[in-house]
């Protein structure tokens, strides 16, 4: 269990507890005065959904307890925007990290990456994934094990070729026109990109330059499932809220209008591979 999950455990633990000291000894009667589904009720109290601002309210409201209303929005505005501070994450590697993420990754059903300035990690070729992780490594002056994690990212990368799975990779051009290693690197990930054009279950797209996109994109992100993970360069951000996450969701689909897929996506990373052989 995660530090996220087991505050939001107790979170719904201390929502339960005010429930029952107020006098109301069942979900279902819970339910039923919120005008629920119980399912929500159980939800909530076990841990397994954050919930937001007007649903703290109105549980508030229900038990005419407004006097615990601050206290609980206050805790729960510390949770959902909980950031993992990269330096405890990684306290022991890279490769801890990325051997987490596979076991997540393993069992969801749909996988969606966005980013605009690196390639995605299912996408990453081993000398490139091994310069990023270098280069954080440096940065958060946390153990180097860069080869033990390119080896587990290598490893997390069999999830591209497993047929129960939806995976959508979506990359700016901006992240393969700043180079994060050298051309004869790069020209290599360009073409590992390039494999990735038709392969089943895998939907590849670029951002290309002078595009216009229906959003200002402040960031890359992961959609698995119904959690959204965004990175910053000091820590990781987790958001679970429905509503927020149906926002990712919903920007994502409209970044995917203006992509450009199949043999468009191919002709821009050729003209990328092409320039990058031009600077060797």
């Amino acid at each position: 269990m995660t530090d996220f999950q087991a505050r939001r455990e107790a979170f719904g633990n201390r929502l339960r507890a005010l429930r029952e000291e107020h006098r109301v000894l069942s979900g279902r009667e819970m339910a039923k005065r919120l005008a629920w589904p119980q399912s929500r009720v159980s939800k909530i109290e076990t841990g397994k959904q954050t919930p937001d601002h007007s649903d703290v309210i109105a549980w508030c409201d229900a038990l005419d307890a407004p006097e615990a209303a601050q206290d609980l929005l206050a805790e729960l505005e510390q949770l959902r925007l909980q950031q993992v501070e990269w330096r405890r994450q990684l306290r022991s590697g890279h490769r801890q990290k990325q051997l987490e993420l596979d076991q997540r990754q393993q069992n969801a059903k749909v996988i969606r990456a966005v980013d605009i300035a690196a390639v995605p990690g299912l996408a990453q070729t081993p000398p490139y994934a091994r310069r990023i992780f270098i280069r954080a490594a440096d940065l958060l002056a946390v153990p180097q094990d860069a080869d033990q994690a390119v080896a587990a990212r290598m490893a997390r990368q069999q999830i591209l070729y497993q047929g129960s799975k939806t995976i959508e990779i979506l990359v700016a051009e901006a992240a393969l026109s700043h180079p994060i290693a050298p051309p004869d690197e790069m020209i290599v990930q360009i073409d590992r990109l390039i494999s990735l054009v038709g392969m089943p279950h895998v939907r590849f797209g670029i951002l290309p330059l002078f595009r216009a996109l229906p959003h200002v994109v402040p960031h890359g992100y992961w959609i698995v499932d119904d959690r959204v993970a965004v990175e910053t360069v000091t820590s990781e951000l987790e958001i679970d809220d429905p509503e927020q996450v149906a926002i990712y969701h919903r920007m994502t689909d409209r970044l995917w209008k203006a992509a450009a897929e199949g043999e468009q996506a191919i002709d821009i990373l050729r003209r990328l591979a092409e320039e990058y052989r031009r600077q060797r």
